[in-house]
């Protein structure tokens, strides 16, 4: 029973940490470039990876370098999304990823998925309404995009990287990141920033992703895929209560109802996918790999996947199945992302997933 709790905890405190993170990359990107920021947090989380890392397989650097490219289109478009809209609006748009991944995984659903969908895609609407009907704002149709993308990674992270050790391919893609955004970003290095400026990006860099990797992945293979995506997929909920408590965000009477809403129609679809999953058996991709039938954001993308994610997530990189997130710009996702939630990434939601097999496959899947 002790066992079980602490294991709880952790997982809830992965959540909260990649709830955390879209409000941190939204403070950190207010006084530094979003593409150094991108850049440090990668470069940071790199460093700090490689010193678990011994040895790197040849397919775990074409898989990895591979995620590492999507796992950064996720991230530079959840970064860019926060800084023009709410961390509260973030982190509920991106657990969009949720229901998206099945779809993007090209899994036959039931009736019912659908309709789950269409009231995510309510709450969508009314998130970005704000106080009324009017067009969308550049940072709420960016977390969209990054839903979107995210959702992509996930399941592309499903088919390539499932049998593949997640923390390798996870520091694979960190140190893609960190190449990617050494050019544009180390140019403007914040020397002269001050105390709180480096706080949070080591925050998003090591907790964000590293530490919610290194967490998810301990604690995934200790409990059971329904109960991992369960606590994950709280991760817009921290988004939420972290936006409104510290940054002092508000919600409108219809971004509240789009909130309620996103939470259900996400939850409700991520339950019908796994009684889906688990009824119609293992299923063979085209690969030939079997999948589904069992149990990812994170999320870092790169590592985070899984949940990333399960959530994923974006949470960067690999991570096991059951936890797929999701994130996060979060994760792995968050403005992580979704780190899924990979390790870098998803600061995301992460529970995108619990995609394929049992959470103590050590194969990959997030966070904003």
């Amino acid at each position: 029973m002790l066992a079980s709790r602490r294991t709880d905890i952790v997982l809830l405190l992965v959540a909260v940490v990649w709830g955390s993170s879209y409000l941190a990359a939204k403070t950190a990107t207010g006084s530094t470039p979003v593409l150094t920021v991108l850049f440090l947090r990668y470069g940071i989380s790199a460093v700090a990876l490689l010193l678990f890392v011994r040895s790197v397989s040849r397919r775990e650097l074409k898989v990895g370098g591979l995620l590492g490219l999507s796992q950064a289109a996720v991230l530079v478009l959840e970064t860019y999304g926060v800084t023009h809209t709410s961390a509260a609006n973030a982190g509920l748009i991106i657990s969009l990823t949720l229901v998206l991944t099945p779809l993007m995984d090209r899994r036959r659903m039931p009736p019912r998925f659908f309709l789950a969908a269409g009231v995510c895609i309510v709450a969508v609407g009314l998130l970005m309404s704000g106080n009324g009907l009017h067009a969308p704002g550049i940072g709420d149709l960016l977390m969209l995009a990054a839903a979107v993308v995210r959702a992509a990674h996930v399941a592309l992270v499903g088919r390539l990287a499932t049998d593949l050790r997640p923390l390798q391919v996870t520091t694979v893609q960190t140190v893609i990141g960190t190449a990617l955004f050494a050019v544009p970003g180390a140019d403007h290095l914040p020397m002269d920033a001050g105390v709180a400026t480096w706080l949070q990006l080591i925050y998003l860099a090591l907790f964000c992703s590293v530490f919610a990797f290194l967490a998810q992945t301990w604690a995934v293979q200790r409990t059971s895929a329904s109960r991992a995506s369960l606590l994950l997929g709280t991760e817009p909920v921290w988004a939420v209560a972290i936006g409104i408590l510290l940054a002092g965000e508000r919600l409108t009477v219809p971004a509240a109802i789009g909130a309620v809403l996103m939470l259900t129609g996400t939850t409700w679809g991520q339950s019908i996918e796994r009684t889906h999953r688990m009824r119609s058996g293992p299923v063979v991709v085209d690969d030939g790999v079997p999948s589904g039938g069992g149990d990812a954001l994170r999320g870092a993308g790169a590592g985070a996947s899984g949940p990333q994610r399960g959530g994923a997530r974006p949470d960067l990189g690999a991570v096991p199945q059951a936890a797929l997130r999701p994130a996060g710009a979060g994760g792995p996702t968050g403005a992580d992302g979704g780190a899924g939630r990979c390790a870098v990434g998803y600061g995301g939601s992460a529970s995108y997933g619990e995609q394929h097999a049992d959470p103590r496959t050590s194969a990959a899947p997030d966070p904003g």
